[in-house]
């Protein structure tokens, strides 16, 4: 809590329990992401990613004098809106938001989907996923499946993905294993653009002096 204010620091309203077990996972690593220690709250909205962008706006207005920041956060993909591009989407809400917040509030969209974060050559996704010690390694069986290029850092449909290798490694999915990855793997691996958005802000929010 901010002691001169009386305001709790954050409230983050997100699409769903995945998402919520990601900012609880990256927000308890404040040393890696140059930030001192946050008071949050997350919550999920029911009608998930078209709710967060169809009401996310309203919910977070009744909150802008009990927080200092607020961060609104759900997927591109099933958000409801395919004519416009996910910057395009948080540039609109962050104007919308900022009626209420000012320059307090953040939009971040994931394009395509939060499982594009998983994604990433750290050895901790291998280990969280059941595939330690496997041939092949996740990475090289992602391609074999024709679900990456041999090229590419990300597989074209990232859930999909996810699903199959869990599948096929016999571990059910689950919140946990979101937590668990932003938790351990490090946060200068991932090149998304929404995940370095999300890092950039909470740093500009809450910088450790």
């Amino acid at each position: 809590m901010n002691s001169a204010s009386g305001k709790r620091d954050l409230i983050v309203l997100v699409a769903d329990k995945n998402m919520e077990a990601v900012i609880n996972g990256l927000l308890s690593r404040h040393a890696s992401l140059g930030i001192r220690t946050v008071t949050s709250d997350i919550r999920r909205h029911p009608e998930k990613d078209c709710g967060c962008r169809t009401g996310g706006i309203e919910f977070l207005s009744a909150f802008a004098n009990q927080y200092e920041h607020a961060l609104l956060m759900f997927d591109f993909e099933g958000c409801g809106v395919e004519a416009k591009t996910a910057q395009e989407i948080e540039n609109e809400m962050e104007e919308a938001l900022g009626n209420y917040w000012g320059d307090r509030g953040s939009v971040v969209v994931i394009d395509p989907e939060l499982d594009i974060w998983v994604w990433s050559e750290s050895p901790h996704v291998d280990r969280v996923l059941g595939w330690a010690d496997r041939t092949p390694n996740l990475r090289n069986w992602i391609v074999s499946q024709g679900y990456m290029l041999p090229d590419q850092e990300k597989p074209i449909r990232p859930k999909e993905a996810l699903e199959k290798a869990l599948y096929v490694a016999k571990k059910p999915r689950s919140s946990a294993i979101y937590q668990s990855l932003a938790e351990r793997v490090s946060l200068a691996r991932c090149s998304n653009r929404a995940f370095i958005k999300l890092k950039e802000t909470l740093k500009k929010w809450f910088q450790d002096p």
